[in-house]
């Protein structure tokens, strides 16, 4: 159950570097001038290719996740004296993230068309919503607080 655990959060960990760096690259992306074009082509190949792998770590995190929590019997109540509200909370944390990578991808698409309407400073505020999801979900699986 170890090495689940262990590939769980190594995959987790790279899916999430692959959530902060792409947002990165959108604020970027709004900072193009509009004739600077092999600038915004080389930026979309790295947000297409960096979205490509995180679509896969997106994969490889929630399978091990699921077989993790399945070792585990999928539990409700825990023999520790401690509820399992922290998980609900742990699980909605992680549907936003994978709302959050599908936003990301929509993102991209409107990006390539030359359809996105928000500035470099929207996308700056927008990066940093992962952050929150990870710190949120990493205190709720290390304290349990509830």
């Amino acid at each position: 159950m170890l090495w689940i655990k262990s590939f769980h959060i190594v995959f987790v960990a790279s899916w999430f570097a692959g959530l902060f760096y792409l947002p990165r690259i959108f604020v970027n992306l709004a900072m193009v001038e509009s004739g600077s074009v092999a600038e915004r082509a080389r930026l979309l190949l790295m947000a297409r290719k960096l979205l490509r792998f995180s679509h896969m770590l997106v994969v490889l995190a929630l399978g091990f996740g699921i077989w993790l929590w399945s070792l585990y019997g999928f539990q409700f109540g825990m023999g520790d004296g401690h509820g399992m509200g922290w998980m609900h909370v742990k699980l909605l944390l992680v549907l936003l993230a994978v709302v959050y990578h599908a936003v990301c991808a929509r993102m991209l698409r409107q990006f390539e068309a030359g359809a996105v309407r928000h500035s470099h400073i929207w996308f700056r505020w927008f990066n940093e919503i992962p952050v929150l999801l990870l710190v949120g979900t990493v205190i709720l699986v290390v304290v349990k607080p509830f």
